[in-house]
């Protein structure tokens, strides 16, 4: 088969096993044993992820046009793609899992859930506990309200279906009534009366003397 061909085959069988995944993580395992190798290998792919070497190049291809085209700037050096179809955060903690027996097993990056992670990021989705482990807290939580509703209806039947009775309330205590408030009487103040004007003496008519007559 033509070099060309080999390196479509290859090509075409990374996109296929990325179709289908939630989550897809870059690995530099140099420096592994070939003991640690087939420890971490076996243990992978017992949990169904998808375990396997790449070559850069032909990573760089597969992921074009694709949720991991993310991935590209973190092709260098040897690249180990683990792949998981089940649980999306399933190959990081297995991989954070061993890194205390292998030292030289480090994160480069991953997609989860079409979100690019960098090694930091990912020995963060790698503390997230299994989806199994969710439902069961999740469920324990639904639980516990339901629990306590039970035992209040258990306890009120126990009192011939009755509620506990209530404390007696305290007895209010009377309202003083106020003192009327006595308002103190304005003094009348007397008007005089105002007295009549003195009418006014007429003058009397002043007589005029006769004109002399003219001789």
């Amino acid at each position: 088969m033509p070099k060309i061909e080999e390196k479509q085959v290859v090509i075409n069988e990374i996109r296929e096993k990325l179709a289908d995944s939630k989550s897809a993580v870059l690995i530099d395992a140099r420096g592994l044993t070939v003991e640690q190798d087939t420890v971490l290998r076996r243990k992978l792919r017992g949990s169904g992820v998808y375990y396997k070497v790449y070559k850069n190049t032909m990573l760089n291809i597969a992921v074009e046009g694709t949720p991991y085209e993310g991935l590209r700037e973190y092709f260098e050096g040897p690249t180990t793609l683990a792949v998981s179809y089940n649980d999306a955060t399933e190959a990081a903690r297995i991989i954070i899992g061993e890194q205390k027996a292998m030292p030289k097993l480090e994160f480069k990056a991953g997609v989860v859930e079409n979100m690019v992670y960098d090694a930091a990021g990912m020995a963060k989705i790698a503390s997230i506990p299994p989806r199994e482990e969710l439902l069961s807290k999740l469920l324990g939580s639904l639980k516990s309200p339901l629990s306590s509703f039970a035992r209040v209806i258990q306890a009120i039947a126990d009192q011939g279906g009755e509620p506990a009775a209530k404390a007696p309330e305290a007895a209010a205590e009377p309202v003083a009534e106020a003192a009327p408030v006595e308002v103190a009487a304005e003094p009348i103040v007397e008007v005089a009366p105002v007295e009549a004007a003195e009418p006014v003496a007429e003058e009397a008519p002043v007589e005029e003397e006769p004109t002399a007559t003219e001789e």
